[in-house]
């Protein structure tokens, strides 16, 4: 494979510098009183109008026809709804030690999300995949996330500062705000669908600012409620935990598509789709679902997941990409997962993270 230029290699996702750059504008000038209230109306606004484009993006006939590879699909799903919550459960015995209680909140609240679908499609892509099960995988997981990722928070998110944190009345909410705008979008699509793939670039700006307002205005409430005075040092141990919980998802994706007998193309859009984690779908999410004063905090790890994903998953699809069309041991495929991953930092600028 050619030597990638060194520029390449440290090239850092602007999105990323966008949304530090919002917690940095949050912490230094956060909104209070009658402006907070403003940017409460305008993030329920802007959430809706993200689910409600969302819909409209969603091919129905290609979700249905897209039903019919249901192994792989149920491949996807058992690792974004069983493995990810069952090895956040795990990671409860690194409380106190390792994680605070609220770190660990954002981490079960991670575990409970949806695939990613821009970057589970582009990664998939770029490596050979099989593009069409992605697109029905991602954008399911999506749908079904709308439903599923409440239940699994008011199971599983049990820790000190959130129990019982999520109500039905919060399910309820959630069900108004993000999955009616969906449904909207979906009937609407026969006479947008087209305006919005013809503008789709415009409408991805629209997507992200949507984000970084979500996002200024969740850290917003965070600092007035003291978030970083509950940060220690030992917080920085969440960056190990995130990478160790998604090399451990990546392998057994990886290892269970080459047991179960799919092929390499099949193998690779289960491993994209099934081990990543939406923060386009997690922020909104939080912000419904969760008190304002925890929103800040439980959403962090979901940030810097989000990032390592990006940059894990760029060099991997380089690395399908360059293997021979003869299917590879899952195993030797891993193997890799330690070295060079700084190359994969150039695909990662392209990712709305939704």
């Amino acid at each position: 494979m050619s030597r990638v230029p060194i520029r390449s290699r440290l090239r850092i996702d602007p999105y990323i510098v966008a949304l530090l750059a919002a917690v940095a504008v949050a912490s230094l000038l956060p909104a209070r009183g009658v402006v907070a209230t403003g940017f409460d109306y305008a993030t329920t606004i802007a959430i809706g109008f993200l689910f409600f484009l969302s819909g409209a993006r969603l091919s129905t006939k290609q979700a249905i026809d897209g039903l019919k590879h249901w192994r792989l699909h149920s491949v996807v799903f058992a690792s974004t709804f069983l493995l990810f919550p069952l090895l956040g459960v795990a990671a409860k015995p690194l409380v106190p030690g390792v994680l605070t209680p609220g770190l660990y909140a954002g981490l079960m609240f991670l575990c409970c999300l949806p695939s990613t679908v821009q970057s589970s499609i582009a990664f998939t892509s770029i490596a050979r995949g099989n593009v069409a099960a992605a697109i029905c995988s991602a954008s399911l997981s999506n749908l079904i996330g709308i439903v599923l990722t409440p239940l699994l928070v008011t199971l599983l998110l049990f820790t000190g500062t959130h129990a019982g944190a999520v109500s039905l009345g919060s399910v309820r909410e959630i069900m108004l705000q993000l999955l009616v705008p969906f449904v909207a979008g979906q009937l609407l699509r026969r006479w947008i669908g087209g305006f919005v793939t013809k503008h789709k670039k415009v409408l991805g700006y629209v997507d992200r600012g949507a984000i970084l307002l979500v996002v200024y205005t969740a850290f917003s409430k965070g600092v007035v409620e003291g978030i970083w005075e509950r940060l220690t040092p030992m917080s920085l141990l969440l960056l190990v935990v995130n990478i160790v919980l998604l090399a451990i998802v990546m392998a057994t994706t990886a290892f269970a598509s080459c047991k179960l007998g799919f092929s390499r193309e099949d193998e690779i859009a289960i491993v994209f789709c099934g081990s990543k984690k939406s923060l386009a779908s997690g922020v909104p999410m939080a912000i419904v679902l969760l008190p304002a004063a925890t929103v800040s905090l439980t959403i962090l790890p979901l940030m810097l997941f989000h990032q390592i994903q990006l940059i894990v998953c760029a060099w991997l699809a380089r690395r399908y990409a360059a293997r021979p069309v003869v299917s590879q041991p899952a195993e030797e495929l891993i193997a890799g997962l330690g070295t060079d991953v700084g190359r994969a930092a150039g695909p990662a600028a392209h990712d709305m993270g939704v």
